[in-house]
């Protein structure tokens, strides 16, 4: 026999990347598991604001003001034209809501656990108060 100084070469594998590990662990059912919920968080991410990451507000379509302690709460309410604002009377005592410059019409009587809900249809400052309290003021900016 004679000796042959053939070398054969064989394969070295190696793990070039963190990920390969762990793709050894996984199967078709995990990835695609992994992957809708990459999806998901991407879509969760959507209308946020890329600097902050704080969600945009919302244009709501209903908001409220609650009458308690001869105060309406709150004071101030910015809203989307369009929006309905609903008054309701936590207090012990009645209320009525009437727009100071005759903007809207004036709720009824409001007892106690009652409501009063109001629409505005375009945009404006509505100045109000409580015509049984005059002192209760607050307002409704409609944008």
């Amino acid at each position: 026999m004679s000796a042959s100084s053939t070398y054969y070469r064989q394969p070295v594998t190696r793990c070039v990347t963190v990920l390969t590990p762990l793709m050894k662990h996984l199967n078709t059912s995990t990835l695609a598991l992994v992957m809708f919920f990459a999806l998901a968080f991407l879509g969760a991410s959507h209308g946020k604001d890329p600097e902050t990451g704080a969600s945009a507000p919302p244009q709501a379509t209903k908001a409220e003001v609650v009458i308690d302690n001869f105060n309406f709460s709150p004071k101030t309410s910015a809203v989307p034209v369009g929006a309905t604002v609903r008054w309701i009377n936590h207090d012990s005592v009645p209320h009525l809501i009437m727009s100071a410059d005759n903007q809207f019409q004036k709720s009824p009587v409001l007892k106690a656990g009652q409501s009063f809900s109001l629409t505005f249809g375009s945009a404006g400052s509505y100045a109000y108060f409580c015509s049984i309290h005059p002192r209760m003021t607050g307002q409704i900016i409609v944008k």
